[in-house]
């Protein structure tokens, strides 16, 4: 009966914790601080049965977040998507299921600020619904800048820190590439099996296929809370006030 009587007591403090998550602060994690690791320089071309979904010429691939009947209004020059972050967030007209992804970014060589505000995007490996909602993998200038672990490039935002710190010096072209496995849901809305991502950032495994605890979240933990299946892929306009990033050559298997 004593045990018994522990266990209750446990629960309700676990679950106490949990509804005390109010602040964003209560998810940031600061260590272990992963070690930097230097990455090559090569990045891949498109493999004969990806779906291109920017080479450089338009956006008709993408839609916006918001409104999507309206197409995406960043902005396309020289081979390159430059975010517009007064047009809000962007995503893919076409939804996916489990997928290889290569996507490259660039944050400005003249990026400013510090931890969160400095070339802060991210992309969201499925977008199930409007602004921010889905399972975002960052993105963030981390060569020289400090921030919580679970919120630097690499991450899977606040949930997985990076194996290891892989970014390049602002204003060099960097890459992620992307295996997803999109969770599975019962009928009855409970998950049969987690989604599971492997992240390469700029070449170095910083992603193991790491299980997620549902979508992400700014405050409070994760958790899977509606069945969803196939998405879009969203960038991030995000509000901060640094330079925006750029992205290219973006590219998906289907699998």
């Amino acid at each position: 009966m004593y045990k018994k009587v522990l266990v209750m007591a446990g629960a309700v403090m676990l679950a106490t914790a949990a509804f005390a998550q109010t602040k964003p602060e209560d998810t940031e994690v600061w260590s272990p601080v992963p070690k930097v690791v230097t990455p090559g320089k090569a990045f891949a071309d498109a493999p004969s049965d990806a779906v291109l979904l920017f080479d450089g010429k338009n956006l008709d691939e993408w839609q916006s977040v918001d409104h999507p009947s309206q197409p995406a209004g960043w902005k396309v020059a020289d081979n390159v998507i430059t975010v517009d972050k007064s047009k809000g967030n962007i995503q893919t007209k076409r939804s996916f299921t489990d997928y290889q992804l290569h996507i490259e970014y660039r944050i400005p060589a003249n990026i400013t600020g510090e931890g969160q505000a400095r070339g802060n995007s991210g992309i969201f490996l499925a977008s199930i619904g409007p602004g921010d909602a889905g399972y975002e993998l960052q993105v963030l200038d981390n060569y020289n800048n400090k921030t919580y672990v679970n919120g630097q490039a690499g991450s899977i935002y606040k949930q997985s820190p990076p194996l290891v710190n892989a970014c390049k010096k602002p204003g060099e072209w960097q890459c992620y590439d992307v295996v997803w496995t999109a969770p599975r849901f019962n009928t009855d809305g409970s998950v049969k099996s987690p989604a599971r991502v492997t992240v390469f950032h700029n070449g170095v495994l910083v992603q193991d296929n790491t299980e997620l605890l549902g979508p992400t979240r700014y405050i409070g933990k994760a958790s899977y809370e509606k069945a969803h299946g196939a998405s879009p892929i969203k960038l991030q306009a995000h509000g901060d006030k640094s330079e925006p990033i750029s992205f290219r050559n973006i590219w998906i298997r289907p699998l």
